[in-house]
């Protein structure tokens, strides 16, 4: 391996560079002005995840860059169009039999990082895309950080979603840069912020066009070290030992009302954060090593990682062997809940102009004006300017005849389940709309073959049933029948991803999936009833379990009625303990 340990900073053209091996994820070379730029690029792969591996790139990297003395910044950067790190690749824990090997993984991380923040030069993320997890620790042991203002870059700790906690210095970094109640807020949900939201919060220190990036971050490197921003006095209230103390009991109470002791990684992120600010940075890394190594060896997060790979690989499923049909606008039958839920993340999600059709112009407005109120929450809270606002809102219209359907590509009809008037539905498409335009229903019980039984094109026919409310529930089952082509399955899965939907294909049976294993939670919750068991004993018993509400308290919600009449549609098809209880 060659290098240059002294850098021409003479000639405005010459690039200096440090050679890593033709297989390196990291890359160094340093300018004509003595700044080195380090591009991250996990070739072959469409987002960079930190693996095991590339621990001893890291450290042969940053020697390289040490041993150049006039070096005076380095800037960190993603040879990615749209990603900074998407995050650590977590199939590395399925190597780790013990919490012991899990530890040593997280311990290793830890010194990789600290070798970043210790650097004796400033060392600047230029972030742009997903910054997540072990990217954005990496991006925290840097001395500073620039963000896009591009909708794509994204800043947060997931871990909590897969039973864990961030493992290489997260919990440690993130409350003294934010404060401690803003950082537990975003380890404690893993929740996501934006570029915007990080700047206000004190995440990042500035936040700029793509395309000047990095100019910016070279620019900050060049200006050497400088102060770091005071925490606003309420973080630094809630840093004394009285407002800590007073943080975590309510922080702690809060989420054992939420998780109800069903996750434990909570638990321990609570009490890594409060070892780090009570004892220090050292006994605040080795807890967080050690809680990492724990926790990667719960049944919880085994069970969560994997649901996230089963969510993956789902994502890479058509539901047929076809390639979608290109689609560009949507329309909507029905203004109702459903109907204006749908529609609103059509608009706002898959950014598509939406034609809701309503008998009655009211339904059209509740469907405009829930769209408009929803939005509007986010203007409130800064999250989204008045001007998108109306430039979402603009994507909807509607009408009480079916003026503009004919340029629709996809059609979701969202009436009440009434099987005449559904497939009286599929009718009016096949007159009014295009001959490719697909029909889809929001039905959540009547079979699809049912409603297209009289249709002249079945095959453009298919089931895409939602769940209340729309913008907030991610699941959405496809139903083809026997009928219905592979390039009708691939399109709707298309657009419900589209959505930011989960899509799952099922079979046109009884109940579909969900409401086909609803059936028997529901009717055993009914036998307990109908043997002498008080509703709330078996709410409770079920809450305590780990689910949101009570099977009672959800038939509640949903309808007695509705569920009977859900149970007759399926009465006839399931049998065992699927049926029917006498109770209904």
């Amino acid at each position: 391996m060659s290098q240059e340990n002294t850098l021409n900073s003479g000639d405005e053209t010459t690039q200096v560079e440090a050679v890593a091996p033709a297989h390196s994820v990291f890359t160094l070379k340093v300018r004509h002005d003595n700044i080195g730029i380090i591009t991250v690029d996990v070739v072959g792969d469409k987002v960079n995840t930190l693996k095991a591996e590339f621990a001893e790139q890291i450290a042969e990297i940053l020697q390289q860059a040490q041993a150049l003395s006039q070096l005076q910044g380095l800037v960190i950067i993603s040879g990615k169009p749209d990603s900074f790190i998407a995050g650590a690749d977590i199939t590395m824990i399925a190597a780790c039999h013990t919490a012991q090997d899990a530890r040593i993984l997280a311990q290793k991380g830890q010194s990789i990082l600290a070798q970043i923040a210790a650097f004796p030069v400033p060392v600047v993320a230029a972030i742009h895309g997903a910054c997540l997890g072990g990217g954005l620790e990496l991006a925290l042991a840097c001395h500073s950080r620039i963000c896009s203002q591009d909708d794509k870059t994204v800043l947060g700790l997931p871990e909590v979603q897969l039973g864990l906690l961030p493992g290489s210095g997260g919990t440690q970094r993130l409350p003294r840069l934010v404060g401690v109640s803003k950082a537990l807020d975003m380890i404690l949900t893993g929740r996501q912020v934006r570029a915007r939201q990080a700047l206000k919060m004190g995440l990042v220190d500035d936040v700029v066009p793509q395309d000047i990036l990095l100019d910016v971050a070279i620019q900050r490197a060049k200006a050497g070290w400088l102060d770091k921003p005071a925490l606003p006095w309420q973080e630094r209230l809630l840093s004394g030992p009285l407002g800590k103390a007073l943080l975590f009991n309510i922080v702690r109470k809060k989420t054992q009302a939420k998780t109800k002791g069903h996750y434990p990684a909570t638990e321990r992120i609570i009490d890594v954060v409060r070892k780090g600010l009570d004892h220090g940075g050292p006994a605040g890394y080795e807890a967080e090593a050690k809680a990492f190594g724990e926790l990667a060896m719960t049944p919880e997060s085994a069970a969560l990682r994997s649901l996230f790979f089963a969510t993956t690989s789902l994502k890479k499923e058509s539901g047929g062997k076809a390639q979608p049909r290109a689609f560009h606008r949507v329309g909507v039958l029905g203004g109702g809940l459903m109907g204006g839920g749908i529609a609103h993340v059509t608009a706002t999600r898959a950014g598509l102009p939406v034609r809701i059709k309503d008998i009655n112009p009211t339904g059209i407005n509740q469907a405009l004006k829930y769209t408009w109120d929803t939005l509007g929450k986010r203007v409130r809270s800064k999250r989204m300017r008045p001007a998108e606002r109306q430039r979402q809102m603009m994507l909807i219209s509607g009408s009480t005849d079916y003026c503009g359907f004919g340029n629709v590509d996809i059609v979701v009809e969202a009436v009440f389940e009434d099987l005449s008037l559904k497939q009286q539905m599929v009718a009016d498409i096949e007159h009014f709309a295009a001959p490719h335009t697909i029909f889809a229903s929001n039905t959540s019980s009547l079979p699809i073959s049912d409603i297209a039984a009289q249709a002249q094109r079945p095959e453009q026919v298919i089931g895409l049933h939602y769940f209340s409310p729309v913008d907030k529930m991610p699941l959405v089952e496809v139903i083809p029948h026997a009928k219905t082509s592979k390039e009708t399955i691939a399109t709707t899965v298309a657009l419900a991803r589209k959505q930011g939907k989960t899509a799952i294909v099922v079979a046109d049976r009884a109940g579909f999936y969900v409401n086909r294993i609803l059936a028997p939670y529901i009717n055993e919750a009914a036998r307990c009833l109908l043997d002498g068991e008080p509703i709330d004993s078996v709410d409770k018993a079920l809450v305590d379990f780990g689910f949101p509400v009570g099977p009672i308290t959800l038939l509640d919600e949903v309808g007695i009625d509705v569920g009977t009449k859900n149970n007759t549609y399926s009465g006839g098809e399931i049998r065992g303990p699927f049926c029917r209880t006498a109770f209904f």
